[in-house]
């Protein structure tokens, strides 16, 4: 049959095999549109029907915020179109029109599911069309955000070369060095990556913390057993010291590295990474860090913390990547928190208060955890103690107590309002011995109360910020195990964090607040984001990932095979779409002289922001579905 011959001139069927390819065959319909025809229009209930061009031309439009159809692009013979709705069933988010007469084969949704049971392949490739569809409606979105905010960017020259902003003399250790030595010149040269070199002093590799972290520490491997040499990453990528900032920016973002040493006719010069370029993109990022450090009292850290709105804003509008943004508020906020602590230990060493001769670590945890810190984060904090005898506790807590209640309050007056959980170091269910966390955790593991859950879907998410960082790692450990010693846990977990869907109705229409101020709204934050958050933490402590931030956690669970390179770049862009959603509107807010939120109207968006809204929802709701799915088999 004709269908037979064309339907194998098609990607992706002509890869099918023939009986597959013979069932789409007979239930093909054939179908002539007159030129100028609407095949189906923006916001249409699906048809059903799988549109392949055998002859013609389609026009694929979206509607302005006028109501007007713009032509965003083409369908030719050999394409295919309105893929989007087959596996979802909802509406459609763009329009079809013919731009002449147009003979199309439409295959029938039940036919085309049926064979993609059977050819998983199949179903890769509509999903693989998906994902490159948001990738790309996100990058228009936040390219038209940088065009419209130039009039409002600072006059710092983004054509700086790399030989202005690189680290030099670059620190470096020879292959032979034991990991110990490795990290030791890490530490004490405060740097977060360390060049290898030859025993003629010829860089040969590079050392990351992260691979400190994955291949010594969490494999329990002996670090004077372990080479330099064996740790890293062999011929490292460079660039030229003549790079321009923007040209070095692409090339990190495109080979996802961080870490680039600067090179000329094979001479090491010096070091950028990418929160180098980053920081050096915006004055005010990096006047507020050396601000920061020099801050002398509280007022003067309010007064900074008042204008991360402007640097937020011009980061945003200077970057692609709304991670890289919340990485770098999240190192400012970091920054502003780590210095109230500093100088509330300075108050009370002034009032005469001693410092107890105990290893301790403050922990900071929830977004500022994850290093995803946007403009209003409130306080979620601890501290962790080692294990001291009993006799001990009245001295520890003579201290510790009054220095817990001057932080709390200290970060409240420069812009942290108090956690309204009490999940702050002024609560004594937030501070203890190692020995007393492994009980709490343990508790937690063992008896997932619905309180004790939401405790731990904010504290394992915490990191050090001030103290002895290797009792953190210890904590890590601890959670670790009480998740493996207790699987059911996270079956619990599954159940209270996945109790709502995302706010997507029937045809993909938006559900919003009914009632009260928000009404007509909805919650970037509640009805997103928090589920992707959630649902990659789950995966990663039954996998014991040791990365922090969200997009490293899908990244690590990707490379043990966790997720699918596809799957894990639809969650990425999700996540990425959202971020920038929320940033943006916090930003909006704030400069509106209201207080940040992720409450949003999708009406205020433009058409194609709503597109993108709707198409990172419905990758939140699969992954929901894949987690409920794989955690939802019950205790075990």
């Amino acid at each position: 049959m004709a269908a037979s011959r064309a339907l194998r001139d098609f990607e992706p069927f002509c890869h099918l095999q023939p009986e597959h390819l013979t069932r789409l065959e007979e239930a093909a319909i054939i179908r002539k549109f007159p030129a100028h025809f609407h095949v189906f229009n923006q916001n249409d209930p699906f048809t059903g029907y799988l549109y392949l061009i055998r002859e013609g031309t389609v026009e694929i439009t979206l509607l302005t915020t006028g109501g007007e159809e713009l032509v965003v692009d083409y369908r030719r013979e050999g394409q295919h179109f309105g893929c989007t709705p087959i596996f979802s069933g909802e509406a459609y988010t763009g329009g079809a029109r013919t731009a002449r007469e147009t003979e199309c084969f439409l295959l029938p949704q039940q036919v085309i599911i049926a064979v993609c049971d059977a050819e998983p392949q199949l179903r890769q490739y509509f999903n693989n069309a998906i994902v490159a569809r948001v990738r790309h409606l996100y990058a228009d979105i936040v390219a038209s955000h940088s065009q419209k905010a130039l009039g409002r960017l600072e006059a710092y020259p983004f054509q700086k070369r790399l030989s202005e902003i690189m680290t030099a003399p670059v620190i470096t250790c020879n292959e032979n060095a034991s990991a110990r030595d490795v990290a030791r010149q890490m530490h004490d040269h405060h740097i977060r990556s360390l060049v290898i070199t030859d025993a003629d002093g010829a860089m040969v590799g590079l050392v990351t913390c992260r691979d400190l972290i994955s291949r010594v520490l969490s494999q329990s491997v002996d670090a004077e057993q372990i080479s330099a040499r064996t740790l890293m990453s062999h011929k490292p990528l460079a660039l030229p010291p003549s790079t321009y900032m923007y040209e070095a920016m692409a090339f990190m973002i495109g080979h996802r590295i961080k870490h680039l040493p600067v090179v000329e006719a094979g001479h090491l010069l010096g070091m950028v990474t990418m929160t180098d370029l980053v920081r050096h993109r915006s004055q005010k990022a990096l006047l507020m860090l050396g601000r920061i450090e020099e801050a002398q009292d509280l007022a003067s850290l309010r007064e900074l913390h008042d204008t991360l709105v402007q640097v937020a804003d011009s980061l945003l509008s200077e970057t692609r990547s709304a991670p890289e943004v919340m990485e770098t508020l999240s190192y400012i906020h970091h920054g502003l928190i780590r210095r109230c602590f500093d100088l509330c230990r300075q108050q009370l060493a002034a009032e005469g208060q001693q410092e107890p001769d105990i290893r301790y670590c403050f922990l900071i945890m929830g977004s500022g955890g994850r290093r995803e810190m946007l403009l209003g984060p409130d306080q979620d904090n601890g501290f962790i103690y080692e294990d001291f005898p009993d006799e001990r506790q009245a001295e520890v807590d003579a201290y510790f107590i009054p220095l817990a209640q001057r932080i709390t309050q200290a970060l409240d007056f420069i812009g942290y309002p108090l956690c309204e959980g009490d999940v702050m170091v002024s609560n004594a269910a937030w501070r203890g011995r190692l020995h007393d966390w492994r009980q709490r955790i343990a508790d937690w593991a063992a008896n997932p109360e619905p309180h004790k859950v939401r405790y731990s879907s904010i504290f394992f998410d915490f990191t050090p910020l001030a103290g002895d960082a290797s009792l953190a790692h210890s904590l890590q450990s601890i959670v670790f195990q009480a998740v493996r010693e207790h699987p059911g846990f996270l079956y619990h977990v599954m159940q209270l964090n996945l109790t709502h869907r995302v706010p997507l109705g029937l045809w993909g229409r938006f559900i919003t607040e009914k009632s009260g101020p928000n009404a007509g709204s909805l919650s970037l934050k509640k009805g997103g984001l928090i589920y992707i958050v959630d649902c990659v933490r789950m995966f990663a402590l039954e996998h014991e990932v040791r990365a922090l931030t969200t997009l490293e956690r899908l990244k690590a669970l990707t490379r043990d095979q966790v997720f699918s390179a596809d799957t894990a770049e639809h969650i990425r862009v999700a996540f990425e779409a959202l971020s920038f959603l929320r940033l943006r509107n916090e930003i909006s807010l704030l400069r509106e002289g209201e207080k940040p939120s992720s409450t949003i109207d999708p009406t205020s968006l433009s058409r194609t922001e709503q597109d993108l809204l709707r198409s990172a929802f419905q990758a939140v709701s699969k992954l929901q579905n894949a987690t409920r799915s794989h955690f939802g088999k019950g205790l075990s």
